[in-house]
């Protein structure tokens, strides 16, 4: 019998009857937005599971993105990686800036320092860096380069969920960190994200402009959005919550079993380090090299022919998209190392109910692939 296909991540749900109890308050209530009951007690759960102090849930972290820029006023210029998911760089266009792309890091894929300072200009107001698959960027590097030259550090979070560093969360670097709980990530409300906040007074100022800069019955303050998160969607989060140690800790053996698997073969790169203290394992991506016998596009060709279905995340780079490839920063020749991650980069089917018969038919695809 022909077996399923296997996708690159399924979304983990609650037990259904959890999410049932927290609906019959719903209906009870007849609270389905504007910081409901719910959504406070997730809000609050979250945030202890997290460990930060100031967290505001948005409808989803495109708009957590365009909020945090539009919170702290930024319309200039924003340096921020071609190697990343393309709401990244649509976020700073919403906002009303302008992205430039400089280079990554060439073993954690994550935006380098050294290119950031290069690229900055007197128009420059803000870096927005992505901890790519989970991996911290080099947060005291950047936060150096924003010092000297008095710029915004924000960070797309997106791939970070509970990701932690020298034993913190990770969201409380920089000026802001926007998380995202889209159905594809580690831990979903189907739709949603979050914004985390250095301190009470910004987490306050974010949750009004992303209720229209509203604050009382009389009075707007601001030209706000509508960013909330609805009742339905934080009971989801607040019934997936406490699944979260197992599930990240079931993707770690995952990772780890593909990298004891696959790490003498010729050609092959895991980025993500395995066995690393606070990472999350969102996705399983390689690099497939020169050495290897056959292209990173062969492979993946080769894995869909018998229904595994990884992706080359993140290709085509966002500067070679149609609406910013003209921007000068975005000239291949600015961007190498980027340019051959997205060349080389194969995420592999990753996500706590993979089958491990499943597991063991894509690591032999991806060892002996002719």
């Amino acid at each position: 019998m022909t077996r399923p296909p296997v996708y690159v991540t399924r979304p983990i749900l609650p037990p259904l009857e959890d999410v049932y109890s927290l609906l019959q308050e719903i209906w009870q209530t007849r609270i389905l937005s504007n910081g409901g009951p719910i959504l406070q007690r997730f809000e609050a759960a979250l945030g202890q599971y997290l460990g930060v102090d100031h967290i505001s849930m948005v409808g989803n972290a495109s708009m957590g993105l365009v909020l945090a820029l539009r919170h702290h006023g930024i319309t200039g210029e924003v340096i921020t990686p071609a190697f990343s998911f393309v709401a990244t760089s649509h976020a700073i266009r919403w906002a009303g800036a302008e992205p430039v792309f400089a280079d990554i890091d060439p073993v954690t894929l994550n935006l380098d320092p050294v290119e950031v300072e290069k690229r900055i200009t007197s128009r420059t107001q803000a870096i927005l860096a992505v901890h790519c698959y989970g991996t911290p960027c080099d947060t005291a590097g950047l936060q150096r380069v924003a010092d000297r030259h008095g710029l915004r550090l924000i960070y797309d979070a997106a791939h970070a969920f509970g990701v932690r560093e020298n034993g913190r969360s990770i969201c409380t670097s920089g000026d802001l960190s926007v998380l995202s709980f889209h159905a594809t990530k580690v831990f979903n409300t189907f739709e949603g994200g979050a914004i985390i906040s250095p301190d009470r007074e910004t987490k306050l100022a974010i949750d009004r402009l992303g209720n229209y800069g509203i604050v009382d019955e009389t009075t707007v303050l601001e030209t706000g959005l509508n960013t909330k998160m609805s009742e339905l969607n934080a009971a989801v989060g607040l019934a997936l919550l406490p699944q979260m140690d197992s599930a990240i800790a079931t993707r770690a053996r995952l990772a780890n079993h593909y990298s004891d698997a696959l790490g003498d073969v010729p050609g092959l790169r895991a980025v993500c380090p395995p066995g690393r203290a606070g990472h999350n394992y969102y996705h399983f991506p390689i690099l497939v090299g020169d050495g290897y016998p056959i292209s990173r596009d062969a492979l993946y060709e080769r894995l869909r022919q018998d229904g595994l279905f990884a992706r080359r995340y993140f290709y085509p780079l966002i500067s070679d998209l149609p609406m910013y490839r003209d921007l000068p920063s975005a000239a291949p020749s600015m961007l190498p190392v980027a340019r051959r991650a997205a060349n080389q980069v194969l995420c592999l089917p990753i996500f706590p109910d993979l089958d491990p018969v499943d597991q063991e038919r894509i690591i032999g695809i991806v060892r002996q692939p002719c």
